[in-house]
Parts: structure tokens; C-alpha cells; sequence
């Protein structure tokens, strides 16, 4: 293996895969190495995750990031992109919030649909909507497979000539990394894209990173009869949400607001049977003879305002950042490669304004609320 390449990319999820792609795919000629210290991906948020993909949120960078990717993954069939939509369902407590978030994101382009209790009876005919007043969807929104899309970005990216190389690296410095396998390899760009972990690598070019790893718990279970069709991805006011996945079977989560920080894999089953299903329940009686399959636990890379980052380093300009998504790195990767790939090739945003993602709103303490947050 070669010592030099010109862009190393340490982290190659499906983050890092797509920034890999996009930069060959947009003509880029030098070396492009991507660094992945778990090639199994076991513990990858990309693989992890629930795959959803929405387009309804309050910002103009976050809506026109999703439009983008959804443009993409509509491209590929290799992502298994089911286009079901996204159903926030709307009761008096939170109705006000969602007709105010309809006006927002309509405002902004976002292509999204107010409706009724009958409305939502004709697409989820099961759900119990006595205490429902309305809801949004997004019709083109829905889901990918996580680990279908990963392979995909990973795949095109090699495919294009990007390498991969299993290593850890140890040390970040100008001109050059240094890993635990490979030694140094000499770069003149280094783009951290190490979803929850991007922190500590950070921490070995001597930079803070405002990303911390949060737990979040997704639990698979067979639906008690045969469906006649697939759900969308429900949200119900309360939290959990599910979307529907092959062989008959739904996908289920529900953030924990007071869960603790730090690097933690697994579930806690006793939480599916005293927070998940009574709630699912309530929803749809007939998930009371859901059929658990089994839980795991990926991780959210929390930044304070859960917002990423994607920019260059603004006095290390060799270094670049694509992290701190938390929660909606997957559905926004396409989008994100396309814009590093412009920001490292030709210095500047083409595709759409990340200016407001940037590293140094946090030093200003101006930090980039959304509220269309789950």
C-alpha cells in the first residue's frame, strides 16, 4: 500500500463512504483512503440505525439536504428505498405545534401534506384515532435498508477507485496521519467523519469536537397476522415510531430524553415491555401479540443543538469535519458527500447552504436550532 494519499477519510460508514464516492464521482483525481477501524461495521450507527428518511424539518439546510438525498436514493435501487412516507399523528396536546411546524416547512419547499382523522384512517386503517384531531405526512419520505445503502456507497466508492484500509489511527497532524497498522501515511487533507466516535479522534489533532455518543434502542418484532400493506414511519404523540421492514415484521423506537451519555451497545429488553408496547398498544391493539424478535442499541452523535457539522477546520484549513448528525446522519449522507466533496474540491457550498452546519458556530455560541426533532 502506498504511504501518501491526497484525501484520507477516517471513518467509512455510510458518512464516509458517500464523501469517497462523491469526490471521484465529481471528478476528483488524486488518492482517496478511507479509514475504518471496525471493517465488520458490528458497530456502525449506519448499520445500526432505523433508516428513515424525512424531509420534514424547520430549516432550509435540513429540508433541502433530505430533498437531495431522496433524489439520490430514488436513483438506486441498491438502497432499498421504500417511499411509504412519514406520519406524524396529532393530538390536542401537540396539534398546534405540528400545524405550526406545516406552515414552516411548507414555507421552505418542504414537500409535506396536512390530514385528516379520515385521511389517516385510509392509510393506517388499524390505528386507533379517537384522540386524534389531524397529522402530517411526507409523501415522498419512507425508509431505507441502513445496512443495503451502506454496502451501496461503500461499493461505489471502491468502485471508483477510493481504498479502504482497516486501521486505527493514533495521531492527526499537518501533512500526515498515523495509524496502529499502516504508520504514517502522509495527506494533505483529513476529514473526520467517525460518527459517534469523531470526538476522540479529533482529540488526536489536538481539537474539541462538541459530538457525544448517546445510546439510542430500536427493538424488531413480527407482526401478529399477516399484513395487508406497509406502514409508513408512524410517529405517535408520545415517541415511538415504527416503520415496517421484510418478512412481515415492523422496526420500533422511542428516544430516551434523560438517556445517559457514553459509548453503550445493546437494549434493555424490560424497556420494550414497559415503555414501547403500551404505547404501541394504545396506538394499534392489535400490536398486543407483537412477537419480539430482538433489540440492539446504535449511537446517536449528539451535538448541543442536534445539528451536524460540515465544514473545514477554520485555522487548520487541511482538516474538515462531517459528524455530529445526530440522528439523521444516514437519511442525510448522500447530501452530505455532495457537499463535502464541493467544500474539499473547490472551497465553497454548490448544492445547498451548509454555511449554518458550520464548527465555529459553537465557539460564537450561535448555535442552529430545528425544532422538527424526534
Amino acid at each position: 500500500m502506498s504511504s501518501t494519499a491526497d484525501v484520507v477519510i477516517i471513518g467509512g460508514g455510510i458518512i464516509g463512504s458517500s464523501i469517497a464516492f462523491n469526490l471521484l464521482q465529481d471528478g476528483f483525481k488524486g488518492r482517496v483512503l478511507v479509514v475504518e477501524r471496525d471493517p465488520s461495521y458490528q458497530f456502525a450507527s449506519s448499520a445500526l440505525a432505523m433508516g428513515g428518511v424525512r424531509q420534514q424539518f424547520m430549516s432550509s439546510v435540513n429540508i433541502r439536504m433530505v430533498q437531495y438525498s431522496v433524489s439520490v436514493f430514488e436513483q438506486f435501487p441498491d438502497c432499498q428505498f421504500r417511499q411509504r412516507g412519514y406520519l406524524f399523528l396529532a393530538n390536542e396536546a401537540n396539534w398546534k405545534k405540528l400545524q405550526r411546524r406545516f406552515e414552516i416547512q411548507k414555507s421552505l419547499g418542504a414537500e409535506c401534506t396536512q390530514l385528516t382523522v379520515a385521511d389517516i384512517r385510509k392509510l393506517v386503517p388499524e390505528l386507533r384515532c379517537d384522540d386524534l384531531v389531524g397529522g402530517l405526512l411526507g409523501p415522498k419520505d419512507g425508509y431505507v435498508d441502513p445496512r443495503a445503502a451502506l454496502r451501496f456507497f461503500r461499493k461505489k466508492a471502491e468502485e471508483l477507485g477510493a481504498t479502504y484500509i482497516s486501521d486505527e489511527v493514533q495521531k492527526i497532524e499537518k501533512g500526515a496521519i498515523h495509524g496502529t497498522k499502516s504508520g504514517r501515511i502522509a495527506t494533505d487533507r483529513v476529514v473526520i467523519a467517525s460518527g459517534a466516535f469523531s470526538a476522540a479522534v479529533a482529540e488526536r489533532a489536538g481539537v474539541q469536537l462538541p459530538i457525544t455518543p448517546v445510546r439510542q434502542q430500536l427493538f424488531r418484532c413480527t407482526l401478529p397476522r399477516l399484513w395487508a400493506y406497509e406502514f409508513p414511519v408512524v410517529i405517535d404523540p408520545g415517541g415511538v415510531h415504527w416503520r415496517s421492514d421484510w418478512n412481515n415484521e415492523i422496526v420500533i423506537a422511542k428516544t430516551k430524553p434523560d438517556e445517559l451519555p457514553g459509548v453503550r451497545f445493546g437494549c434493555d429488553i424490560e424497556r420494550f415491555y414497559e415503555d414501547f408496547l403500551p404505547d404501541l398498544v394504545r396506538r394499534l391493539p392489535e400490536f398486543c401479540d407483537l412477537k419480539l424478535v430482538f433489540g440492539w442499541g446504535g449511537l446517536y452523535e449528539m451535538t448541543p443543538d442536534h445539528n451536524g457539522i460540515i465544514d473545514r477546520h477554520p485555522e487548520m484549513d487541511w482538516l474538515y469535519f462531517a459528524a455530529g448528525f445526530s440522528g439523521h446522519g444516514l437519511m442525510m449522507s448522500p447530501a452530505t458527500g455532495k457537499l463535502m466533496s464541493e467544500l474539499i474540491r473547490t472551497g465553497r457550498f454548490q448544492t445547498v447552504d451548509a454555511s449554518p452546519l458550520s464548527f465555529s458556530r459553537f465557539r460564537r455560541n450561535e448555535l442552529f436550532w430545528d425544532e422538527a426533532m424526534i
